[in-house]
């Protein structure tokens, strides 16, 4: 799947609505969100079907994932008549590292941490990523360090030199907030519940006023290394 590299123009202002119809026609292939239901995501989708853009839904279900965001799978699929394909761990890597090493051995080291999302999350999104032509995430600059020098479009070497979408990187929680309340676009109840980031249930908790967004995520490890593999450059 060839990348068209001279559609891909953008002013550094770019809106994320232009954002994604350059990454679309610069992908020149299929393209489709990689949906863990945050807020970021859930405006993505409304922006996707606003503008009746040609991009699917995918998401990774690890297996221990929160209550409240399958509630947001249903409430999109049931507002926007979409489909979501879901791609899940497979059984005997969990059932090899649950017999190994335990249920919570990811608290035990940074090593033990990455090779749980390897199997739960890693793994799944290199299945969802090949037959793709480019991918679109919620990525924002302000939500922590290691976010800070992406790109709006980005080619992803990683993942075969596919394209990285980030139409939101630019824009601040506010902007996403203010968006989500004026569309009315379904949103995961941990938010209002002190959770500006959320992943699995056992790796995520609340914050305190003036916590990074991502401090409660793996909140027992440095903030360089917050990240779970899905985004590795």
């Amino acid at each position: 799947m060839a990348i068209n590299n001279q559609q891909i123009i953008l002013s550094p202002d770019a809106t994320p609505q232009e954002i994604l119809t350059a990454g679309l026609a610069a992908a020149n292939g299929p393209i489709k969100l990689a949906c863990s239901f945050s807020v970021e995501d859930v405006v993505i989708i409304d922006l996707i079907q606003a503008l009746q853009l040609p991009i699917g839904v995918f998401a990774i279900d690890t297996g221990r994932l929160n209550e409240e965001t399958y509630e947001v799978a249903d409430a999109l699929t049931d507002r926007y008549r979409i489909s979501i394909d879901w791609y899940l761990p497979k059984t005997a890597a969990v059932e090899c590292l649950l017999k190994d090493k335990g249920p919570f051995s990811f608290r035990e080291s940074l090593e033990n941490r990455q090779e749980c999302c390897r199997v739960r999350k890693v793994e799944p999104l290199s299945r969802a990523l090949a037959v793709l032509a480019g991918w679109v995430t919620g990525l924002r600059r302000e939500q922590s360090v290691t976010r800070a020098d992406l790109a709006p479009i980005e080619v992803d070497e990683t993942n075969g030199g596919i394209l990285k979408i980030n139409p939101l990187l630019n824009w601040t929680s506010d902007q996403v907030w203010d968006y989500a309340r004026e569309q009315g676009v379904p949103v995961n109840r941990l938010h209002r519940q002190g959770y500006p980031s959320i992943g699995c249930a056992p790796c995520t908790r609340a914050v305190q006023p003036g916590e990074n967004e991502r401090s409660g995520r793996w909140w027992w490890e440095d903030p360089e290394n917050k990240e779970c593999g899905l985004n590795r450059r």
